[in-house]
């Protein structure tokens, strides 16, 4: 069998860039939250969110690390499998990936020590200050990362000298027409993402009776973020489908499954198997001219179909048609788990309805899921182009063995697999040894140097926790 190298090297990439990705789509939403946690208890001096800062900085610091390490290696690979890219557009994107590095992580490398260990080293004010830092680092290297990405999908600011891109405008560059929609689309996903993995972990914990008062407190919060975000996103969502639009129209046909050249009427596809043999859609079950409504905003607006372009200048339809529709149906089920979660809570059974704690359960890693989704919906739907209609993929890889290649994507497999297993574990083991006790946080409060009414707080809350405990002895309060 003849091994192909550049879909070999593509696999590769594919598969690393979607390992790396789950960790900063967890990392932004979190330390957003954590921020958020630390200054609701430098304001109320409420424990239950000192108690959430503390419990969840242990699992940021565990996913920020696998998201540094598998990140490195993406580096690496644009010179090692895709060497003719770099030479191409080292001039505009060599300097993006360096302000990254200049501004987002020397600004999380600088105060996430301060951020993890300096709870009873430095003042809490100087403490909060370091985790928002380290939050607005998050949001640096989402910036800048995403403003590369978006030059990729819709290029401006250039020009082309003997074949290679070199800048016009650094201000065309970084705000491309793509960039805002998808910077906002990728932060607020983050959160959401964030959003339902706390949420999920507070209603295990509900189920399993544990931590009750920490698990109430987290759960609420997050639903009440995702009120908010869910139908946010949705708005961004749909802004965004306009700009793909108007830029990348290819793409958009692919993401609805319409082939005809120009189509009006379009219907919304519920279901379909896209055929690219025979250029049309099996089994198809849509709603009539909705497709239409939600993508020209005109009830029989024209959309420009698969068939306007060349069957070698389509991406491979099926992967980004279903992609899609993954990444929509989980935002859809995360908007009714909040439409939900508003209802219990009207009737005071938002903690205590079992079927609805069992679904928010299930979701936890819905929000990865999806992130996963629509990168691939991004990056498969540009396909064959790696800089939109000026610069091929197949024409910058790096011409290597194939064998070697698909060694190192064996190998890849292999140790990323284990590393995940390895980071399951350890997230597995801080979510059962659970959020720190009352009687820690008042340790931790009198090295702090908290006023006095805190430490009374929580020595109330400790004194409560072990008359629940005598009570029930078969269920743990917030120990």
């Amino acid at each position: 069998m003849d091994l192909d190298v550049a879909i070999l090297s593509r696999l590769q990439f594919a598969f690393t860039v979607s390992f790396h990705i789950i960790f900063p789509s967890i990392t932004i939403g979190l330390a957003t939250l954590i921020a958020i946690w630390e200054g609701l208890w430098l304001k109320t001096h409420n424990p239950y969110y000192l108690q959430l800062a503390k419990f969840w900085i242990k699992p940021f610091a565990i996913t920020f690390g696998m998201g540094v390490v598998s990140g490195i290696v993406l580096s690496y690979e644009f010179g090692t499998n895709f060497s003719e890219f770099s030479e191409i557009t080292g001039a505009v994107l060599g300097p993006l990936m360096a302000y990254e590095v200049l501004t987002a992580f020397f600004m999380e490398a600088g105060f996430l020590g301060v951020m993890l260990f300096g709870w009873q080293r430095v003042g809490r004010k100087l403490h909060f200050l370091s985790t928002v830092v380290v939050m607005v680092g998050t949001w640096f290297s989402a910036f800048w990362i995403i403003v590369a990405n978006s030059w990729m999908q819709t290029p401006t600011g250039h020009k082309i000298v003997d074949g290679k891109f070199e800048v016009e405008s650094w201000m065309a560059v970084i705000f491309n027409p793509s960039m805002p929609y998808r910077l906002s689309h990728m932060v607020v996903a983050s959160l959401i993402t964030a959003t339902f993995v706390v949420a999920g972990i507070s209603a295990y914990y509900l189920l399993k009776k544990q931590h009750l008062p920490f698990a109430k407190k987290g759960l609420s919060m997050c639903m009440w973020f995702a009120l908010v975000l869910t139908p946010l996103q949705t708005w961004i969502g749909d802004m965004h489908g306009l700009n793909v639009q108007e830029h990348q129209p290819t793409k958009l046909a692919a993401m609805e499954g319409i082939w005809h050249e120009k189509e009006t009427n379009v219907p919304l596809v519920l279901f379909a198997m896209p055929n690219m043999e025979t250029e049309s859609n099996d089994y198809q079950i849509g709603i009539p001219n909705l497709g239409s409504l939600i993508l020209t905003h005109s009830w029989d607006g024209e959309v420009q179909g698969l068939k306007a372009v060349p069957p070698e200048d389509r991406p491979y339809v099926p992967l980004v048609f279903w992609s899609f529709r993954v990444m929509v149906g989980i935002g859809v089920g995360m908007l009714g788990i909040a439409a939900l979660a508003l209802l219990l809570r009207r009737k005071d059974r938002l903690f205590e309805n079992k079927p609805f704690l069992a679904l928010v359960t299930l979701f936890t890693p819905s929000g990865v899921i999806a992130v996963l989704a629509g990168w691939y919906v991004v990056e498969i739907g540009r396909q064959p182009w790696i800089v939109y209609n000026l610069v091929r993929t197949a024409d910058i890889v790096s011409p290597l063995p194939a064998e070697r290649v698909l060694f190192t994507f064996i190998m890849f497999v292999i140790i990323y697999s284990l590393l995940f297993v390895v980071y399951l574990y350890f997230m597995g083991k801080l979510i059962r040894k659970g959020p720190p006790t009352m009687a820690t946080l008042e340790n931790q409060l009198i090295g702090m140097k908290a006023p006095g009414y805190a430490l009374a707080w929580v020595k109330t809350l400790q004194n409560k926790e072990a008359q629940n405990n005598e009570r029930q002895p078969t269920e743990q309060g917030v120990a």
